[in-house]
């Protein structure tokens, strides 16, 4: 079979299961993820459970990369190679934790919510798609 044809086919099936997992453990539910991020009120810990799972489900992934030589449809394995932590991640990571706490989605979910058809979740995915466009013009600018 064609490895393209392979790859989506691959693609499509993780993203499937993805998305039924966060449908699943009710992280399409904004008020859920504001809900653990509310410490101080009534804090939902539910959130830690799916992201402790997670981790679990990366470490366990992680560990049979290793072993293999290659993916099953790919000539390498695409990981992150710069391992510093400098101003631009810590900055990335700072307004990507105020969106998830201010609007309760991170991108996975929030894409995956659009089927639901809220007008608050397209509001969300349109801002967060014009950052995401906005960002190499005007980062690249400044360096």
């Amino acid at each position: 079979m064609n490895r393209n044809i392979c790859q989506f086919g691959a693609a499509l099936a993780s993203g499937i299961v993805f998305g039924f997992g966060l449908s699943l453990s009710g992280m399409l539910n904004p008020a859920r993820v504001q809900g653990f991020l509310e410490v101080f009120g009534t804090w939902d810990p539910s959130l830690a459970f799916v992201l402790g799972g997670a981790v679990v489900v990366a470490f366990i992934g992680v560990q049979v990369m290793k072993l293999m030589r290659h993916p099953a449809f790919d000539d390498t394995f695409h990981v992150p190679t710069i391992r510093r932590i400098d101003a631009p991640l810590v900055i990335g990571s700072a307004v990507f934790g105020l969106g998830w706490g201010i609007g309760g989605f991170c991108p996975a979910p929030a894409v995956a919510s659009l089927a639901l058809g809220l007008p608050q979740t397209v509001l969300f995915v349109v801002a967060m798609l014009v950052g995401m466009t906005l960002h190499d013009p005007l980062w690249s600018r400044g360096t």
